[in-house]
């Protein structure tokens, strides 16, 4: 199967994930759960036999959902609100989710009362990420998600199920990254679009069915000779819940960039952590939930010892990244809280960055190439001042 064949059949399920997720249901008769993003881990709803989906942002403009919820939300919200309410989740078991902003609490509410013969779980998880008791509490909240989908099922699940889809899942994250290290390293020209498709297709397809696309994705492009691609080296950081616009991933790499890495939740967020595979599994998903902010830092989470704009500064260096874009969802209000500390240390270090604000109804691009255009001009020229200077 061709490169292109394999990024064909992902960006298939990326780009249609209730599609993807219905069709599997029917096919193989197995429960479909979804979950809102960013903190839970689809390991317990696929140790209980279940198809883990994380909700997306799809593209079709926010019609009926309108008037169900306030117009300042965020994209992905809005979306979500629609789609219920246009019935694109009646096929879902389950629904799961936590409270990691005011956005996505008043979405649920809306999923409740339009889904009233549906699982609607909420899940708290502590926010506070280095206090004496937040592994306790996160090892709490995780027993009690399995309690529930125990529930559902109508049977216990064997921590041995727990620790098997442990193992698999670390696996899909491992075979992710490694695509990351191939083009950060320059041994393989992979495009933000389709970094993104391979990352985005991991949350609604079965993890097996995709671990065994990306064995062979990863075979065939190391198979394949590969020149490292010229042009400014850009690190994206931002979209805490939903995906990028493909558009804008295009227009960024069309004006002479390169991207080469990136803390996205469609990325190195999702993708950061393993899951301890020896012990009770519980304990080593609620060690995985603290430990992945401090792999990659969140701004819904409060940690002393994680440091969001250093984290970026440093990523930047092993990366070789030149400059950095932040993608930031209109009315996403914790990134909103932090950028003003990202840009202060950045301006500090003289590290170039430029600021994208993001919505769903995407507005025209020739706006934002320009912008992106001057800033990779700007980037370019720094470059060569360095470098003559050193």
């Amino acid at each position: 199967m061709s490169i292109e064949t394999l990024f064909a059949t992902l960006e298939q399920a990326a780009e249609k994930p209730l599609e993807s997720a219905r069709a599997w249901k029917q096919a193989h008769g197995t429960r479909v759960v979804g979950s809102f993003p960013m903190h839970f881990p689809g390991e317990l709803a696929h140790a209980a036999g279940a198809l883990p989906v994380i909700l997306q942002e799809n593209h079709d403009p926010i019609t009926v959902g309108h008037g169900m919820i306030y117009p300042f939300y965020c994209g992905y919200t809005r979306s979500v609100v629609d789609q219920v309410c246009k019935g694109d989740y009646d096929f879902l078991d389950a629904i799961m989710f936590g409270d990691h902003c005011v956005q996505v609490l008043g979405a649920a509410d809306v999923v409740r009362a339009k889904l009233p013969g549906t699982r609607v779980h909420f899940y708290q998880l502590i926010s506070s990420m280095s206090d004496p008791w937040s592994l306790g509490r996160a090892r709490e909240t995780f027993l009690n998600l399995k309690e529930g989908l125990e529930e559902m099922i109508g049977h216990t699940i064997d921590d041995e199920a727990i620790r098997t889809s442990i193992k698999l899942f670390n696996r899909n994250r491992q075979l992710l990254r490694k695509l990351y290290d191939l083009r950060r390293s320059g041994a393989a020209h992979i495009s933000a679009k389709q970094m993104q498709l391979a990352v985005k297709s991991s949350m609604v397809m079965d993890k097996a069915a995709h671990n065994a696309l990306l064995e062979t994705l990863i075979g065939e492009i190391e198979a394949r000779a590969a020149t490292a691609p010229a042009g400014v080296r850009l690190y994206l950081s931002g979209h805490f819940c939903q995906a990028p616009k493909v558009g804008v991933l295009d227009m960024i790499e069309s004006c002479g960039a390169i991207v080469v890495d990136d803390d996205l939740y469609h990325g190195q967020r999702f993708i950061s952590t393993d899951v301890e595979e020896a012990g009770d599994p519980l304990d080593a998903l609620a060690g995985w939930y603290l430990q992945r902010n401090l792999k990659v830092p969140c701004p819904t989470r409060v940690d002393q010892n994680a440091d969001w704009d250093g984290y970026l500064l440093d990523a930047m260096k092993r990366s070789n990244a030149q400059g950095m874009v932040v993608l930031m969802a209109k009315f996403c209000e914790p990134h909103m809280y932090y950028y003003p500390l990202i840009k202060k240390a950045f301006e500090q270090r003289d590290v170039p960055h430029l600021l994208i604000e993001t919505e769903h109804e995407l507005t025209a691009l020739e706006g934002l190439r320009t912008r992106v255009e001057t800033f990779v001009e700007v980037v370019k020229r720094r470059s060569s001042t360095r470098r003559a200077a050193a």
